[in-house]
Parts: structure tokens; sequence; C-alpha cells
């Protein structure tokens, strides 16, 4: 498993982002996604339908998706999570304090309430109260799911042993990872900066 400083030993192509809600994954993906000029796709955006359903095209676009050339997107959802796997190169893993995590969550749903942010498809997040109390609610699914990537990630990396592994513990290690080691690709190819990554 290579840390923030390791050189990365193959060009990322193919790029799953692994962390709990809240880690920091669809910003770390847009970043990794601009450095590289690569694509950026977030999943949630391909799940949910309107009034939170999921989208009957989820598991097609997912297939779509990870037979291009290069892209990036988190690393979740049960049902495409060995497919995401078995065609991803790497494999960043945001393992940091859940203390900080937990505030990132607190925070965003907070903002996106009073802001009533329209997510993907025309959906609007519940509020902190649902959040907080229905099990399926972000901040409650954050802390009763905070350890399953320490299972996870491990396994992933046994069962696909071609997949390379970064793990970022802190945001100073998130930061140090991709304007080093991945910069140093980026570089090394002439791709990314100044390429622009899709977005859905």
């Amino acid at each position: 498993m290579l840390s923030s400083k390791d050189a990365i030993p193959l060009n990322p192509r193919r790029s799953l982002i692994a962390g709990v809600s809240g880690a920091g994954k669809s910003t770390l993906a847009a970043r990794i996604a601009h450095e590289l000029g690569v694509q950026y796709v977030e999943l949630d955006a391909l799940y949910h339908g309107p009034s939170w359903t999921k989208r009957e095209t989820f598991e097609a676009e997912v297939e779509s998706l990870v037979s291009t050339p290069g892209w990036v997107t988190e690393w979740q959802y049960h049902a495409v999570r060995d497919l995401l796997a078995s065609r991803a190169d790497t494999l960043v893993w945001l393992d940091l304090s859940f203390r900080i995590v937990l505030w990132r969550i607190v925070w965003r749903t907070v903002r996106r309430a009073r802001q009533k942010s329209v997510l993907w498809n025309g959906n609007v997040e519940p509020g902190v109260w649902h959040a907080l109390t229905q099990p399926e609610g972000i901040i409650r699914w954050a802390i009763s799911t905070r350890r399953k990537y320490r299972v996870l990630v491990p396994a992933a990396a046994v069962s696909y042993p071609d997949l390379q592994v970064v793990r970022l513990r802190t945001q100073r290690q998130i930061d140090d990872w991709v304007g080093g080691p991945l910069r140093d690709v980026s570089g090394s190819t002439g791709e990314g900066r100044g390429a622009s990554a899709a977005g859905h």
C-alpha cells in the first residue's frame, strides 16, 4: 500500500476514490481528473433518480463508464463495487480521522439544508433531523459505516493484486500527494493541469 510520499509505479488512468461519506471523495476525484486530464463521473449522479429512487440504468451506465480508457469515480454502491475494482488501476483510500469526517458531513448537511441545494436529478437533501435519525440519513450512515473501508480496501488489494492502492490519512497528505507523486506522473506524460475533465 502506497503512502502520500511514495512514487506511483503505474500512471493512473482509471482511478477509484474510497472513503466514508464526508471524507472528501468527490473533491479529490475532481482534482485527480483535472491533474491527469481524464473524465470525472460522480457515481451518485448515476445512481439517484427523482425522489431518491435508484435509476434503472445505473449498472449499465457504470459498465459504459469503466469501458472507457480514462476516468475517476467514487468506489461505492455494493452492486458495482467489484466491477469498478476489476476495471480500475488505482484505488485512493481516504482514511481520515472520523472526527474530521464527522465535522465535515455535519457542516455540509447544515449548509445544504439552509441553501436548499439541489443535488442529483432534482433531489434536495432532506435536512439535519433526517440525517441524524433515519437509517439512510447521511450523518447516521456515515457513523454506522465509518469502519467498513478498513475491511473493504485491504480485501480489494488481495482480490485485485494489480490494483495500486494509495492510503491518505490527513488533508495534508492528500495535498502533498496531489502536488507530489500525482503531479509527477501528470508532468511526465504531458497531461493534466491544463486539461478539462468531464463531470456528470
